[in-house]
């Protein structure tokens, strides 16, 4: 099998960023290695020495990053790093959004394959966006190949549909279809911790990731009009940290809520036990910045019931209502409360929806699955390129 050279280009690896698009890219390096496909990552990092590191899954390329604005990374360095990797690569696989990556492929004109997954539109920076827009598109022009990870977010997103013809799908997948044996002993002593029967939050603490609605949800002051059980407790655990941490911990102390633990960010192996000892995972993202949701396949993989909102994107493709968990509208807290006291309540009906999520998981997105996907794409980008 000839080998394939694929150079992949995002503002941000590890180890010095802990997400789930980093986590995308590690399963891609990972899961293709073995189908003859050898990877780098080209990225910024404010430890840019050594130049290159290698990881387990791949080869990374770190560049200064000297400025930062609107959350993109900016390098002069990188544009000279850009042109001497792409020599390297025989396809450049780009991950959207970067407007930094836009530009250099612009400027250079690397003759190459190159593709772009796409994972999310830009939300927030409105305004910055009308000034990007014309440059995106021109980029977005230029590829071969867009991948968009859902067939949701293809069909909602505007700017997919303007380049329908060149859109692909191809899901995220995460680990070879076995969740991985919880550690004995940190689930003892996380039992400990936080007890089990909780609900989950795993990720970034970020704006759009709608943890203030959950909040809201387990606070004792919503409860089901006509209940006579008053304020029933949620117990809820949020691993990970962020920029929100700080107000939400805040939040959490206004409202009184003694039934929720802020672990901070964890380890795989602590992670792992807690998807164990916990009764579902819950996922209110209530804008299109979340584009898929990692945290949903996590928790799918171990057999867990998921909670997620419908925003129109990949949320709703992993998370199907009814049958492998509840989607409730965004931006409600007492819904997002109502479907969780239904899981609180019934345990055998959480196992059933979570056996159904680990079956759809096996079926569609596991990271051998997505690999096939990509690697057929590169070959076929090679052959399409060859005169």
């Amino acid at each position: 099998m000839t080998s394939v050279r694929v150079l992949h280009v995002f503002k941000t690896y590890f180890p010095e960023t802990q997400g789930g698009l980093e986590e995308v890219i590690r399963q891609i390096c990972r899961y293709t290695h073995p189908l003859g496909v050898q990877t780098r990552v080209l990225t910024l990092s404010a430890d840019s020495l050594p130049e290159t590191i290698s990881l387990p899954e791949t080869e990374v390329v770190r560049c200064p990053r000297q400025w930062d604005v609107a959350s993109c990374g900016l390098s002069w360095p990188f544009f000279r790093a850009f042109r001497r990797q792409a020599n390297w690569a025989d396809i450049i696989h780009y991950h959207f959004p970067w407007p930094l990556a836009d530009v250099a492929h612009i400027l250079m004109a690397p003759r190459k394959p190159s593709l772009i997954t796409y994972h999310a539109d830009i939300v927030r920076q409105q305004g910055l966006l009308r000034l990007y827009r014309p440059i995106m598109h021109r980029f977005l022009g230029q590829l071969d190949t867009i991948v968009a990870t859902s067939s949701n977010y293809a069909h909602t997103s505007p700017v997919l549909q303007r380049f329908a013809h060149k859109v692909k799908v191809i899901p995220i997948g995460l680990g070879e279809g076995q969740p991985p044996e919880p550690d004995p002993d940190r689930v003892s002593a996380l039992r400990q911790r936080v007890g089990e029967g909780f609900f989950l939050f795993v990720g970034v603490l970020r704006y759009y990731k709608g943890l203030h609605h959950l909040l809201e949800a387990i606070a004792p002051h919503h409860v089901d009009a006509g209940s006579s059980q008053g304020a029933e407790s949620l117990p809820l655990v949020i691993a990970g940290s962020g920029p929100m941490e700080r107000a939400l911990r805040e939040q959490a102390k206004q409202l009184g809520l003694a039934h929720i633990h802020f672990l901070g960010q964890v380890s795989d192996a602590d992670k792992t036990a807690l998807l164990q000892l916990c009764r579902g995972v819950v996922f209110p993202s209530h804008l299109r910045a979340e584009a898929f949701g990692l945290t949903l396949l996590e928790g799918a993989m171990h057999g867990k019931p998921l909670i997620s909102t419908e925003i129109g994107t990949g949320t709703s493709f992993v998370n199907r209502h009814c049958e492998t968990g509840f989607v409730v509208p965004p931006n409600d807290p007492a819904a997002l409360r109502r479907f969780m006291l239904i899981l609180h309540r019934d345990p055998a009906m959480a196992a059933t929806l979570g056996q159904a999520a680990q079956r759809r998981y096996l079926d569609l997105f596991t990271a051998p699955r997505m690999a096939d996907a990509y690697e057929r794409l590169y070959r076929q980008l090679l052959s399409a390129d060859k005169p």
